[in-house]
């Protein structure tokens, strides 16, 4: 028997994506980020829908492979870089690119033996606090770095914007100037921005751009939508109807009966809950599509199901398809609803979820 739930996702919405992309930064080489499945999307499936881009980027070593063994042969960089040093031979065959953030991976680099030639990216800390080499810190590790010679087949540059998204927030100004400071004398291949540097800050576009939840169609600004950029939402996420129930007013629905009818009503049982990404906490009024019109959820959200009241809808039956987000119900204001960002969401949505390309 098929799921009563599935992800859809659009394959001409990624190319689509991947084109307005290039659009927006016509200069820069396109590292597609495919790291936590594709955001939810499905890392094979994904990459094999974009032979145009120029290298993927990947937050694990297993989702290297994954891609290697999946035939693809663009660049893939490892982000977070390598945490093991015997994994390096295995890159070096694969021909992964490495990002270098921490001392145990210059040392990593400095002992290795007959492990290949390596791009490796040299990432900055400029202010995000989290992975790369504080200023004070670069000259001395791009002197090591350096040192290896033949064993680097190329050498880069890289840093992390931390508050890209808030287009008032001078903190994006001293990272990018920050990163001047340390690079601009150099003549080698740089990349800053993410999705919202891509957009906000096209001075930063520099040799890479490495878009991740821009690809998939969603926006990275709070106060807009994925369309108003010009891009296609990729995944519709869409269950079924699974029971149809009258309730009286004043009857409980759900665990604990924490929402109950103000007048009688009806309530159709979606085959979608927390078991499959969505948030528990999901509140009440939260809309689903049903035959294209608006309901609410009512109720707690439980393991495999949820309620919409259907009451003032026209005839809502089991058996009928239910959006829970895609294009026609952006997944951005799922996320306001849920007090949370489109990221998590489409991220979680759980290995129990069939992933039907089209």
């Amino acid at each position: 028997m098929s799921s009563p739930i599935r992800a859809e996702v659009s394959a001409a919405a990624l190319r689509h994506n991947l084109a307005r992309i290039r659009e927006v930064a016509p200069a820069s080489r396109v590292m597609a980020v495919v790291k936590a499945n594709a955001y939810g999307h499905g890392l094979v499936q994904v990459a094999g829908c974009l032979p145009e881009a120029d290298a993927f980027g990947v937050a694990r070593f297993s989702e290297a492979l994954a891609l290697r063994a999946a035939g693809i042969r663009q660049p893939v960089v490892l982000l977070e870089g390598l945490l093991d040093a015997g994994e390096l031979p295995e890159a070096a065959r694969q021909g992964f690119e490495l990002v270098v953030h921490c001392e145990e991976q210059v040392a990593m680099l400095e002992q290795a033996r007959g492990e290949g030639r390596f791009v490796a990216w040299l990432k900055v800390d400029t202010g995000m606090n989290r992975l790369g080499f504080r200023p004070e810190e670069v000259e001395a590790v791009l002197a090591r770095l350096e040192a290896l010679g033949p064993r680097l087949r190329e050498l880069r540059l890289m840093t992390h914007f931390a508050s890209a998204d808030e287009h008032e927030n001078p903190a994006t100004a001293r990272q990018l100037q920050g990163f001047g400071r340390l690079t601009g004398r150099r003549n080698w291949q740089r990349s800053l921005c993410n999705s919202a540097g891509l957009f906000a800050h096209p001075e930063a576009h520099a040799e890479w751009v490495r878009p991740g939840i821009a690809l998939y169609g969603v926006s990275p600004f709070a106060e807009l939508l994925g369309c108003e950029l010009g891009l296609r939402p990729a995944m519709r996420l869409v269950s079924t109807v699974i029971a149809v129930r009258r309730v009286k007013a004043g009857e409980g629905v759900g665990y604990g009966g924490a929402w109950r009818a103000p007048r009688d009503t009806q309530v159709a049982i979606v085959a979608a809950g927390y078991g499959d990404g969505l948030p528990r906490a999901l509140p009440f009024g939260t809309p689903v599509l049903l035959g294209g019109e608006r309901a609410g959820v009512v109720g707690r959200v439980s393991m495999d199901m949820l309620a919409v009241d259907v009451g003032r809808l026209p005839a809502v039956r089991v058996g009928d398809a239910a959006v829970l987000w895609g294009p026609e119900l952006p997944v951005e204001e799922i996320a306001a609803h849920a007090g949370t960002i489109p990221y998590e969401l489409l991220c979680g949505v759980s290995q129990r979820v069939p992933l039907a390309l089209a």
